[in-house]
């Protein structure tokens, strides 16, 4: 009885836990390029009194006798499904119809990546995002009053009167394991050992997908499967918490009988 209350302890932990997953991923519904989590949930180790397998004196086998001591989770997973698109009109409002990420310079000069395409300009010409955190590969000063256009290659132009030149192009960048990238805040991924080197291609290859101008990527968040995980968690902790009163009444119980 006394494994019962920490096994079940255990479960409504990984409960609250999975909760918690589910509050962050309905709080970000409406952020830009964000990616839900999944939660995955493990069995911990068993007591085994009695091997499977175990070979008896009459030369048959035991089935064994295991007993669980409850779970926990393992990982929080980033989904990198696709989200909705949503039509702004704004030429810096940049979507990835596919798997890649813009890559920007961090505040430490180091590299970071996004799936939030929301850009601007800052007051020096260059493309930054709502953080002041500058696209790389950069493209230069844009000119002064120009009107911008970028295509699904990232080729960007600007037009000035009659005049049309060519800034350049933004590449994108694709990772062996995304759901091993590390996710930092403020819409950002560092690269770690488990997401694999970053690699930069042009739109349109290596299943970098194709970059779509006057767009910005919703959240890949579902209302209606987030709530539904949100009671299954719920009903989850409230058996949980069953199992610890039915172990608590069966210790007291016992304790009656001694007396």
């Amino acid at each position: 009885m006394f494994r019962a209350l920490y096994t079940a302890a255990s479960g409504m932990r990984s409960q609250q836990t999975q909760v918690d997953v589910i509050a962050n991923n309905l709080a970000n519904v409406n952020t830009a390029g964000f990616k839900r989590s999944d939660v995955n949930f493990e069995d911990m180790l068993y007591a085994t009194p009695i091997r499977p397998g175990t070979m008896r004196a009459d030369g048959s086998t035991e089935s064994g006798l295991q007993v669980g001591n409850g779970s926990h989770i393992t990982a929080t997973v980033k989904n990198f499904t696709n989200g909705t698109f949503i039509d702004t009109g704004r030429p810096l409002d940049l979507a990835i119809q596919g798997d890649g990420f813009f890559e920007l310079q961090g505040v430490d000069g180091g590299r970071v990546f996004t799936r939030d395409g929301s850009f601007r300009l800052d007051k020096d010409g260059s493309i930054v995002n709502s953080q002041g955190l500058k696209l790389v590969p950069g493209l230069g000063q844009v000119p002064v009053g120009s009107k911008l256009a970028i295509s699904r290659d990232g080729t960007v132009t600007a037009t000035v009167g009659d005049d049309v030149t060519q800034l350049g192009q933004i590449s994108l960048v694709t990772f062996t394991n995304s759901a091993g990238l590390s996710a930092e805040g403020g819409n950002l991924y560092r690269q770690t050992e488990a997401s694999g080197q970053p690699v930069t291609v042009n739109p349109g290859n290596q299943g970098a997908g194709e970059i779509l101008s006057g767009s910005v990527e919703r959240s890949n968040v579902d209302i209606a499967t987030e709530l539904i995980n949100l009671i299954l968690a719920q009903r989850a902790y409230e058996t949980n918490s069953k199992a610890i009163n039915t172990a608590d009444q069966m210790l007291s119980q016992a304790n009656q009988i001694t007396r």
